[in-house]
């Protein structure tokens, strides 16, 4: 086995804690913690109780300089300039999307990043989760008719979220559709193909508020996709289904489902709830960046396939 590659992170907070407790508890052969940096002295505070032995670092610079690979968990805004700087160190860079806040932007990035061959990958779990490459052995037996995502919030941000608001709960850059409907689009990039807007209508609040509602068609490789989102349209925190065909489905992240001859929908006996199936999503994931770091193949997301998610999420933004 090669040895683990050392990650640094910077941005500490909900996904670069989660992500950084998952190295420390189940990716260990693959990659090894070794700097943070945030801002904010609450985070280097958990930092301290989570992982003593993790370096709290000045500077995103710092923290690029100590490490094989650069973990972006930033505000979106941040995102380029970063993989740009850690790319220009010979670094390799793990991203979270939207790649940006701003579509030139992030096609320039692309291009140039493809160019010199950088070693890049952003952070769509569907990628790695098991209950999709289940999904993916059932769909063999399909020829994809038709889709349909469905995305539902009590509120937004969701309640474990509420600590990012100041920047989820914004236009500028939050609201549901780049943060949880990218998922799918990615998603039914991997399993159906290309993707392609045909129609979207958002709702927007007064001010600068994210979307509270949205309604799309899309095809994806010739197959039609009908979308729909909204806040305040559940009980539930967070619930989703992307179905195809009417026949196999992805409930709620985690749950892989067929429709049975008597109506009702099954997981297999040993499906997992998203608490315990993302340890393992997340243990997939470390290993694909350490591939990746390594300039071996992996399975995670590219920087194109980020950049056509975000191609089609800001275009349905724009439609309101």
């Amino acid at each position: 086995m090669p040895p683990p590659i050392a990650l640094g992170l910077v941005g500490f907070g909900i996904m670069g804690e989660r992500l950084l407790r998952a190295a420390l508890a189940h990716a260990a052969e693959s990659v090894t913690p070794v700097a943070v940096f945030d801002p904010s002295p609450e985070a280097a505070a958990r930092l301290a109780a989570i992982a003593p032995g993790v370096r709290a670092l000045g500077s995103a610079e710092a923290v690029i300089g100590a490490c094989d690979c650069l973990y972006v968990a930033t505000p979106p805004g941040l995102h380029i300039p970063l993989a740009q700087a850690a790319l220009a160190a010979g670094r390799a860079v793990f991203l979270e999307k939207p790649l940006a806040t701003d579509l030139a932007e992030a096609r320039g990035f692309v291009a140039a990043a493809e160019a010199s061959g950088a070693r890049a990958a952003v952070n769509f779990p569907m990628a790695s989760s098991p209950s999709v490459a289940l999904l993916a052995a059932w769909q063999k037996a399909l020829v994809p008719e038709a889709l349909e995502i469905e995305v539902a919030f009590a509120t937004w941000p969701r309640g474990w979220q509420q600590g990012a608001a100041g920047w989820l709960a914004r236009r500028a850059e939050g609201g549901f559709t780049r943060e949880v409907v990218s998922h799918f689009l990615f998603l039914t990039r991997r399993r159906l193909g290309t993707l392609a807007l045909q129609e979207a209508q958002v709702t927007y609040p007064a001010g600068d508020g994210a979307e509270t509602a949205l309604r799309a068609r899309l095809r994806a490789g010739g197959v039609p996709v009908t979308l729909t989102g909204g806040v305040g349209t559940t009980t539930k925190d967070d619930h989703n289904s992307w179905t195809l065909n009417g026949a196999i489905r992805l409930r709620d992240w985690s749950f892989a489902e067929r429709l049975g001859a008597d109506g009702a929908w099954a997981a297999p006996p040993d499906a997992m709830p998203n608490e315990k199936m993302r340890p393992l999503v997340l243990q997939q994931q470390l290993a694909g960046v350490a591939a990746m770091t390594r300039g071996e193949a992996h399975h995670l997301a590219t920087l194109r396939e980020a950049l056509e998610v975000q191609e089609i999420v800001e275009a349905m933004l724009a439609t309101a």
